[in-house]
């Protein structure tokens, strides 16, 4: 039996000024793990991160919001998917198919 990795997947909102949307998309999407799912004239871009450690994440995160340009990040959601030996060793997660 293949043991299960944990998985983390989070949203964030990225701030910056209308010009440099397109260039600081192009540098989160060179990110490992994270994408750019859109944005919007004012300035937001909604992007998505997906790790199997926290750590990631919260670098990224860092990462991001240490970008040229880039003026605040706003963490939107995250989503933590046990590993099977946590999920045996009574830590709580939402597992796929019980959906939302």
């Amino acid at each position: 039996m293949t043991q299960m990795q944990e998985v983390h997947i989070s949203s964030l909102v990225v701030h910056t000024a209308p010009e440099h949307i397109a260039g600081i998309s192009e540098q989160i999407n060179a990110i490992p793990n994270a994408e750019v799912w859109g944005d919007n004239p004012k300035g937001k871009i909604v992007v998505v991160l997906e790790s199997e450690t926290q750590g990631f994440l919260t670098e990224t995160i860092e990462k991001i919001n240490n970008l040229p340009n880039v003026l605040g990040t706003a963490l939107v959601y995250h989503q933590f998917e046990p590993t099977s030996d946590q999920l045996n060793n009574g830590v709580e997660g939402r597992r796929p198919e019980e959906g939302l």
